[in-house]
């Protein structure tokens, strides 16, 4: 499972240019003011590159933050986030006992590696969600 800040991480490292929209919202932990300072920074910055493609998208996604972003929104995003994690952890879960059942020693430890990995993004996302209330 790749989480979009991952996805977004990688293709920053790889010099790609993601959408603005992703890349501000990218991370279900930034807070929507965080978001808007995020975008608004990066308007400046294409501003003063007169890149006014990435203007534009930047003010398209500063217009989607400002109508959509609330806290609301974000603990439904991060709570969606958790079931989807529990989901992730039972697939591996079934991994592991399939692995199991036909004994093969390599299969089934790194499968007990993907299923730790798995309980962990689990917790990390419901210790998220529990921050909201």
């Amino acid at each position: 499972m790749i989480r979009q800040a991952t996805l977004l991480g990688m293709l920053l490292a790889a010099g790609l240019h993601a959408t603005p929209l992703l890349a501000a919202e990218a991370d279900a932990d930034v807070d929507c003011p965080t978001k808007r300072q995020i975008l608004q920074e990066k308007i400046e910055a294409a501003r003063a590159q007169g890149n006014s493609q990435e203007l534009d998208g930047l003010h398209r996604a500063l217009g989607n933050v400002e109508a959509h972003c609330d806290e609301a929104s974000l603990h439904r995003q991060r709570l969606a986030g958790v079931e989807e994690a529990r989901q992730e952890v039972q697939r591996r879960e079934m991994d592991l006992r399939d692995a199991m059942g036909k004994g093969d020693q390599e299969k089934i430890a790194k499968r007990q590696a993907k299923l730790a990995e798995a309980r962990s993004e689990l917790e990390q996302a419901e210790a998220e969600a529990r921050a909201d209330q």
